[in-house]
């Protein structure tokens, strides 16, 4: 995983999210609207998702030591679960209470025209770190199409902020949506139906990411083009037999283990072998940096 693309990517959305929090909560105290302190909520909950992820991005690069000799690479899919967890509690969860309260008691709304003026540029602002993120996405998924890269990717946390942001710019249009009826119609329930809205949004996206996350944490199998280079890297090898079997693990970002059984050659000794072996983890190394771990087993044909 490219950690500066990815930490470019985080803190820009942070940036913005942290104006963006402060003037949606001022608007929602002026307007009394819902679904505007719905949206609060949501950039409330993004900021710290954003430092949750630079945390985890942090301490995904430790370097290993004895009590954790593979590394701490799968801290980084711990905090982005977390992030999952936090978007369902803190801001699905919560706005669809909100929601509930304002359609069971709805509140005249006011300052309309402030709230709508916060939410355009909030729009503008989230539409322009969701192109970032779309962009990074882009430049390394190469031909794969991009939702199959969404879906097979192991950046998670690259993955967490698309889900965000888009999650952000849909809720927004929902927010404005509500409070455009809310002023044609008169009717405050329908903002309450806008929180709602965002609220239920935010608890698919965090069921989503929960996820696709829980299989990188339980110890997901890394990219298949790493497995295809390990067995042309070891067909190209005169001293070495057919791959047996060959084993993936995704450890953390660019942090991949490989474990595999050979066929030896017979009558290969075996330093030869060990040469043979040396040479092999060499040429992946250079394939494909992100293989930190190899281990290879002999085996002879009966």
């Amino acid at each position: 995983m490219e950690h500066g693309g990815s930490l470019k990517v985080v803190l820009g959305s942070l940036a913005g999210n942290v104006a963006i929090v402060i003037a949606k909560v001022a608007a929602a105290v002026v307007t009394g609207s819902g679904s505007m302190l719905g949206e609060a909520i949501h950039s409330s909950a993004d900021c710290m998702n954003q430092v949750l992820l630079l945390v985890g991005a942090r301490q995904a690069q430790k370097p290993p030591s004895a009590s954790h000799p593979m590394g701490y690479g799968r801290s980084a899919y711990f905090w982005s679960f977390v992030v999952a967890l936090m978007l369902f509690f803190g801001g699905g969860v919560f706005s669809i209470r909100e929601g509930f309260e304002k359609l069971h008691d709805p509140e005249p709304l006011s300052h309309l025209s402030a709230a709508v003026v916060i939410l355009l540029v909030s729009l503008v602002i989230e539409a322009l770190s969701l192109g970032q993120a779309a962009r990074e996405l882009n430049r390394r998924r190469g031909a794969v199409g991009f939702f199959t890269y969404l879906r097979q990717t192991t950046d998670a946390d690259l993955v967490v902020l698309f889900a965000e942001n888009g999650g952000d710019v849909v809720g927004l249009l929902l927010a404005l949506g509500a409070l455009g009826l809310s002023v044609v119609t008169g009717d405050p329930r329908w903002d309450a139906m806008g929180s709602l809205g965002i609220g239920v949004l935010l608890t698919l996206i965090a069921g989503v990411l929960a996820r696709e996350v829980t299989s990188l944490l339980l110890g997901e199998r890394a990219d298949p083009a790493i497995e295809r280079a390990f067995r042309e890297e070891a067909a190209a090898d005169p001293e070495l037999g057919p791959v047996l079997r060959v084993i993936t693990v995704q450890q953390g970002p660019a942090q991949v283990m490989i474990a595999a059984k050979i066929f030896a050659k017979p009558g290969l000794d075996a330093a030869a072998l060990a040469h043979a072996y040396n040479r092999l983890e060499s040429r992946m190394r250079a394939r494909c940096p992100e293989v930190k771990w190899q281990f290879l087993e002999p085996d002879v044909e009966d």
